[in-house]
């Protein structure tokens, strides 16, 4: 197969329900966390300077058919997509971290949303400046006050396989850091997005 080498950026977004809270972008927001340090920067990370995690990604997908499968190994923090067996595309990831477990099993994709945002991670923010107030906001923790509103944590390309945990687009700093979700590289993100269905097949190692 010929394997060719998917360029990607350092365009970095992040994480459901049980994932983490993220910086927040094209929000009219001020401030915001480091957990996605970096989101909407869009400046191509090259040979030399990209993060070995992140440039180690390929894809060969787009022309082949078959019924697609994904395969996440967690030891070597990389998901794996299959069609009809064959593999086509390999990911770097950032899993959950050893307080917030991306639990091994057999899953299925149960639900897309290429804009989905967390319901329980995310910012809380003044509703007549948009100023930050809380930046890594748990929403089962911060209430916001009057004049407050909590805005959730946005997780482009979503793939949700077990509950409260999807595949998305997020930041991979190199090993295992999540609050349970699985990160990807964007560019990544959107190819997995784009070949999966409802009823994929997911199995965590």
């Amino acid at each position: 197969m010929n394997y060719r080498p998917l360029l990607v950026s350092v365009a970095l977004s992040a994480l459901l329900s049980s994932c983490g809270p993220l910086a927040l972008v094209n929000k009219n927001l001020r401030g915001g966390s480091d957990y996605l340090a970096g989101l909407g920067v869009t400046t191509p990370i090259s040979p030399t300077t990209a993060n070995p995690a992140e440039s180690s990604s390929f894809w060969d997908g787009d022309s082949l058919g078959g019924y697609p499968s994904i395969r996440i190994v967690r030891a070597e923090q990389k998901a794996y997509f299959y069609k009809s067996g064959e593999l086509v595309g390999v990911s770097p990831i950032s899993s959950g971290d050893s307080t917030h477990n991306t639990p091994a099993g057999s899953y299925k994709v149960t639900e897309k949303d290429i804009d989905h945002a967390s319901s329980r991670y995310g910012q809380i923010v003044d509703v007549a400046t948009g100023a930050t107030i809380i930046a890594d906001a748990d929403s089962q923790k911060h209430k916001p006050a009057a004049g407050q509103k909590f805005v959730g944590a946005p997780m482009p390309y979503f793939l949700r396989f077990n509950w409260g945990i999807g595949m998305h687009a997020g930041h991979l700093p190199g090993y295992a850091a999540s609050h349970g979700c699985v990160r990807m590289p964007r560019p990544m993100a959107r190819k997995f997005f784009e070949h999966a269905h409802l009823g994929t097949s997911v199995i965590v190692e």
